[in-house]
């Protein structure tokens, strides 16, 4: 079942989300409605969150269009380790739809997981699939890619997200 995606300014996406107790069908169901949700809105990771659930659960899948799907499925993930070496790189949230920035990023992440069963995984993720993770795991603790940015570029970012937030509301009238 598709999702509503929240968008700034909402303010659970501030919120610190809440560790998941155990992995039950309802989780199975949540995790599953995230990514038809994600993959709808043509994104490569989607956190409860974003969704206006206060849970650790992430779904991620950076496999291009003309590939076969990858989902992950992650349950109160944890980074356990970050390269100390970081690369630059463009950034979106499907909360703040249409706007892209620089972010610098491990280039290595180590996480820990549980999957969809509640079995423990760990996973050893570089480039791409790890700024995925960086950027989904933020929005676990109430941090949204723009907060990495300086203060004059995200002042930029959001007000132009405020007039295609205005916009939309004038088209939808």
């Amino acid at each position: 079942m598709k999702m509503k995606i929240l968008q700034l300014p909402n303010p659970v996406l501030r919120e610190k989300s809440k560790k998941v107790d155990v992995v039950d069908d309802n989780i199975r169901s949540v995790l599953n409605d995230m990514l038809e949700t994600m993959y709808d809105a043509n994104g490569v990771g989607l956190a409860a969150p974003q969704v206006g659930l206060l849970q650790r659960i992430v779904v991620i899948d950076i496999a291009a269009k003309e590939e076969e799907k990858q989902p992950l499925k992650m349950v109160n993930p944890k980074i356990v380790w970050s390269s100390e070496e970081k690369e630059c790189g463009s950034e979106g949230c499907l909360s703040i739809p249409n706007q892209f920035a620089p972010v610098e990023r491990s280039v290595e992440v180590h996480v820990e997981f549980l999957d969809e069963n509640g079995t423990a995984q760990k996973l050893e993720a570089k480039g791409f699939l790890a700024v995925a993770i960086q950027h989904e795991l933020d929005h676990l603790d109430g941090i949204i890619f723009i907060d990495h940015l300086s203060q004059l570029r995200k002042k930029m970012l959001l007000k132009r997200h405020e007039k295609a937030l205005k916009r939309m509301a004038l088209e939808e009238e």
